[in-house]
């Protein structure tokens, strides 16, 4: 099994204990890239989901066993919580089978840059104080993954492999989304530029992104339930955006390519 190795991964918003995790492409995800260290970058374990209702398939458990598997094997795993599991906050700098919480940490890449590491929902004023907004958005956010998780069940049916998600087609559509997403980087950036840093990673938005703003490099990881993206850093101290599709459908993609290439 080919393996690609990096000095840092940073992966966030798996949203594990609900219907929308991608937990199928998270664990390829996991068996195929390694780290000295791994961030989870907030709202890893959904709570907001599992107290409206109990689902917990057991995909979801080998996630959580691959993770502490990876700790016990030497890769340093930092978790840092998100609003949807804001409750492991009042565990900063506890340490649970081999994974240290911490509710920001700063990271130094390997070129001795240094990022702050949060969540992010610390600078999102609706998740800071109208949560109300901010759980009726997250309803009207798990409909839509709810819808294209079936259109992607169909586009599997018929053959189709290539990624495509409904959430980020209405995200880019929806003009105030897009407006949202804007002044959420602007407020973050704003926020830490003059704090001694050269960037921050975060997630909660689920939009990826790696973009220099006023000297500054913002960096956001994505999410597994949507884009399944993720940040690496190479050894050298590069950072990365990957878009993660798995090994069997890219190879399934990469035949039907191929086989179109040879009929023409």
């Amino acid at each position: 099994m080919d393996i690609n190795s990096y000095r840092t991964i940073w992966i966030s918003d798996l949203h594990l204990g609900s219907t929308q995790c991608q937990a199928d492409v998270l664990l390829d995800f996991l068996r195929h890239n390694d780290s000295e260290k791994l961030y989870l970058v907030g709202d890893i374990i959904d709570f907001w989901s599992l107290s409206k209702k109990m689902y917990w398939p057991r995909d979801h458990n080998t996630v959580i066993q691959k993770v502490l598997r990876k700790a016990r094997h030497g890769t340093q795993i930092i978790y840092v919580p998100g609003n949807h599991d804001e409750n492991v906050r009042d565990y900063n700098n506890y340490i649970f089978g081999d994974i240290v919480v911490k509710n920001m940490d700063v990271h130094t890449t390997y070129a001795g840059k240094q990022f702050l590491v949060v969540h992010g929902d610390e600078y999102d004023t609706i998740a800071q104080y109208h949560q109300w907004i901010a759980r009726l958005g997250s309803v009207s956010y798990d409909f839509l993954l709810w819808i294209n998780r079936i259109l992607r069940l169909i586009r599997r049916m018929l053959g189709i492999q290539s990624h495509f998600s409904l959430a980020a087609f209405v995200k880019f559509k929806v003009k105030n989304i897009v407006q949202f997403i804007s002044e959420y980087e602007k407020s973050i950036v704003s926020t830490l530029r003059d704090k001694g840093l050269d960037g921050v990673i975060c997630g909660h938005i689920h939009h990826a992104e790696i973009k220099e703003m006023e000297g500054f490099l913002y960096v956001n990881t994505g999410d597994f339930v949507e884009s399944c993206t993720a940040i690496v850093e190479h050894f050298n101290g590069r950072l990365e955006l990957v878009h993660w599709v798995k090994m069997e459908d890219a190879a399934l993609e990469l035949n039907k390519r191929l086989e179109t290439h040879v009929h023409e």
